[in-house]
């Protein structure tokens, strides 16, 4: 199979196209062709070993010293079972099927990825089409995890969702709207309207204009805006979705502030039932991932340079055969710091 690997940390022309063995799956495993696969800012994250200050030498502990330990990148996927290993019987042959693989294991960014049969993985519904499937999870689990779990965002509350048109933030904005909270957004002058038709009621140029408070929730998407937490209302929630060590450490040990409210930085739950909600949310017609480029695996060095670069809008997405097709974030969109995950 073809396979783009990261065998060294480093910027994106560091990623090799090779011809590997294609996996055999084991008992309690399944073969999955990859159609397409998703490209994100943490897949851009490990392959430069680049992180929030102070998170760099995790990456290199976690992911391998010098280079990822397992250099085939990539987490989302959708596609189709082509093998099921002994025991299997949730998924059968030709299944059309997406998810995400294991944090540590990762793998996407290839023709076949063999994923647990109890994992991560869910059947593909015929409403939602392959591109979309494989941009499913990176934003949407992270903005409900934030919104709802740790936030905890009521209806009619007031939502401030700093870059609001990228991945994260443009499925909270599409979540956020669907529950009935009053979303106020700060992306670029190019994404308001955008902005505007995923549900925002207010969309500020972040260059120009300052989000008015007193805010019940902030969710800070690429954590480049001092002092959010002084607009948040009496209980508020400041929600820390790229934090650096010093504030994540910070939120651990004091997470209340002196005025009731709280800052949230936790880890975002990978669940079958988070999964499943996010998927009810998506037949709810609450929430749709945005794409916003395509590429081909020969092209992925490019993917990752526009992943890393801070200037993306929505999700990205690797077909891993054919000719590159698109990309709206380097064509149509003026670069955005705020547009980050």
């Amino acid at each position: 199979m073809k396979a783009a690997l990261c065998r060294r940390y480093g910027p994106p022309d560091c990623i090799t196209i090779e011809e590997l063995p294609a996996p055999q799956p084991g008992p309690g495993e399944v073969l999955v062709a990859v159609a397409y696969a998703g490209m994100t800012s943490g897949d851009a994250r490990i392959r430069g070993a680049q992180a929030p200050k102070g998170m760099g030498p995790l990456i290199r502990l976690a992911f391998g010293l010098t280079g990822p330990r397992r250099p085939v990148l990539g987490r989302e996927y959708a596609g189709h079972v082509v093998e099921v290993g002994t025991g299997g019987k949730r998924f059968q042959s030709g299944d059309a099927v997406f998810g995400i693989t294991d944090g540590m294991q990762m793998g996407a960014h290839a023709e076949y990825v063999l994923v647990k049969e109890t994992g991560l993985i869910l059947p593909r519904p015929d409403s939602l089409t392959e591109i979309e499937a494989a941009a499913f999870f990176f934003g949407g689990l992270t903005a409900a995890d934030f919104l709802f779990d740790q936030c905890g965002l009521q209806p009619g509350e007031r939502l401030l969702v700093v870059g609001g048109t990228g991945a994260v933030g443009s499925a909270a904005v599409q979540l956020a709207h669907h529950i009935g909270a009053h979303v106020t957004t700060l992306t670029s002058a190019a994404n308001l309207k955008l902005a505007r038709e995923l549900g925002a009621d207010v969309a500020l140029d972040y260059r120009t204009a300052t989000a008015q408070g007193p805010l019940d929730v902030i969710l800070d998407v690429p954590g480049i805006v001092p002092d959010m937490a002084a607009q948040l209302a009496p209980h508020g929630r400041l929600g820390m979705v790229t934090v650096d060590l010093r504030g994540m450490i910070s939120a651990m040990l004091r997470p209340r502030r002196s005025n009731g409210g709280r800052v949230c930085a936790g880890m975002v739950k990978e669940t079958p039932q988070a999964m499943d909600r996010l998927l009810a949310y998506f037949h709810a017609g609450a929430y749709r991932p945005v794409i916003g480029g395509e590429f081909t695996l020969r092209d992925i060095a490019r993917a990752h340079a526009v992943a890393g670069s801070g200037h993306k809008c929505g999700n990205l997405i690797v077909k891993i055969q054919g000719d590159r097709v698109w990309s709206r974030s380097e064509n149509d969109f003026e670069p955005s710091p705020v547009e980050e995950e």
